[in-house]
């Protein structure tokens, strides 16, 4: 008998800071790959479907499982571990797998904090999993799969990392069949109307201090072709009617090269869709961002971080903010709505420098802007920093939201950096300037389609997920 798999992606915890429910595209590869080597294979998205615990049960319950993997957040984290529970109630026999960036760098102490964790999948999972389903059935042993730490005897063993996979056009696209049709998982429209997500690259060449992304997936860029990415827009589109997509990559146009032939290819086929993009403001030319416009991009998310010089540089971001006023000025030039990323309360961080950050933000004038608090993640050099110099004030990961601190530095303390984020989401959304904004984006939404508009700004409000906590499985 095939290894029977269920996949879930657990529930926010009570009382957090939520962000809207995504396709999770991590958990999409996983089914497809191992939907490809014939495995059965149900997913259950907590998050979509706003599952409790108690439903979450039922659902388990419904169809008996060889393996349940579980993805995780920092901010999920926990209620993974409830999810592994209830999973080892339900069926006491079966292998629970956990996944994902927290997990990857805190796998002993996951197994120590929980006795239902059978195995840590670190980092890429799709080779690592397919091997676990495969191991299952042959019923081979699992305590030296590659890619994880699992349980030996009244310890545990942390086996080598598994190469990362070179060739991404080998990867088959994310199952989204799962979410459509199928009764356990729900359907697309649990998603609500945001765009299609897709991921054309992984990896990063930047070592940004607060990022978990560069240190899961490599700081070798490793891109999908210029046609792969181009077939799949077609296929969700004749599959699924989508004509909006986002590309979920943290720096979308690393390659500067290849992102204008992603460009060329759009228009080469003739395909009039929306889509909109993450990318640093390095990373960018004038020439780029209007082939971009042309070629369907609406909006870009740029990591502005920072108005202080100061911290910029104590983040590693590697740029100066001439360039981030620069690549403001090219972009609304190009005529796409832009968005600036800003995380505030960051190592080094005084009064003085958030309140620079909040007047850069206010003189490049963005369409929109994420004001978020800076949350150490295990694995990133920001969370040993902070670790430390003893200024972890909160353990609790189901806070870690990026709208709550946990963490006070004896330059800013927690109270005065939740203040004076309240007054940068209050002094930029009720400035002249952003009505004036708004104003254009309405204008706009006439000639691209209103719904593309909303569409866009919804998700650049949820964009925190790449630069903090990389969604995949």
């Amino acid at each position: 008998m095939r290894t029977r798999i269920t996949l879930v992606n657990p529930p926010y915890p009570v009382g957090s800071h939520q962000h809207p429910a995504f396709i999770p595209l991590g958990l999409g590869y996983l089914a497809a790959v191992l939907e490809k080597s014939q495995y059965p294979v149900n997913v259950i998205d907590c998050q979509a479907q706003k599952l409790s615990l108690e439903q979450l049960k039922t659902q388990i319950s419904k169809k008996e499982a060889d393996i349940v993997g579980i993805t995780s957040t920092t901010l999920t984290y926990k209620s993974a571990l409830q999810v592994a529970k209830i999973a080892k109630e339900a069926w006491p026999n079966c292998v629970v797998a956990i996944g994902g960036s927290h997990v990857t760098f805190w796998d002993d102490k996951a197994l120590q904090e929980s006795p239902d964790l059978d195995v840590i999948v670190r980092g890429e999972g799709e080779a690592t999993m397919l091997e676990l389903a495969e191991r299952i059935e042959k019923g081979k042993a699992l305590n030296d799969l590659v890619g994880t730490t699992c349980r030996k005897g009244n310890g545990f063993v942390k086996n080598g990392d598994r190469p990362y996979l070179q060739d991404l056009d080998s990867l088959p696209f994310p199952a989204h069949h799962l979410w459509h049709t199928h009764e356990d998982a729900g359907d697309l429209s649990k998603y609500g109307t945001i765009p299609f997500p897709i991921m054309t690259s992984r990896g990063c060449v930047f070592w940004c201090n607060f990022c978990t992304a560069v240190r899961m997936f490599g700081r070798g860029y490793r891109m999908r072709s210029p046609k792969n990415v181009v077939d799949e827009m077609e296929y969700l589109h004749k599959n699924f009617n989508a004509n909006q997509f986002t590309f979920y990559d943290d720096a979308f146009t690393v390659d500067q090269a290849r992102t204008a032939e992603i460009c060329d290819e759009i228009e080469r086929r003739g395909l009039k869709f929306k889509w909109d993009c993450e990318t640093r403001v390095d990373m960018v030319t004038k020439e780029l961002l209007v082939k971009m416009r042309k070629a369907g991009c609406i909006g870009v998310w740029f990591g502005v971080e920072s108005g202080s010089q100061q911290v910029v540089d104590a983040m590693a971001k590697g740029f100066s903010l001439n360039q981030i006023r620069r690549a403001f000025k090219w972009a609304k030039e190009a005529g796409l709505m832009v968005v600036a990323g800003v995380i505030l309360g960051f190592p080094g961080e005084t009064k003085e420098t958030a309140w620079e950050t909040i007047r850069f933000v206010k003189e490049l004038n963005p369409n929109d802007v994420g004001f978020y608090i800076a949350t150490p993640y295990p694995g990133t050099p920001m969370y040993d920093e902070v670790k430390a110099n003893g200024w972890l004030r909160i353990t609790d990961f189901n806070r870690y939201d990026t709208a709550t601190p946990v963490f006070e530095i004896p330059t800013l303390s927690m109270q005065e950096l939740v203040e004076i984020r309240e007054q940068a989401f209050q002094q930029f959304y009720l400035s002249p300037a952003y009505f004036v904004s708004a104003r254009g984006m309405f204008k706009k939404g006439k000639m691209w389609g209103l719904g593309a508009t909303r569409l866009i700004l919804a998700h650049f409000r949820r964009a925190v997920r790449s630069k903090f906590n990389h969604i995949m499985g």
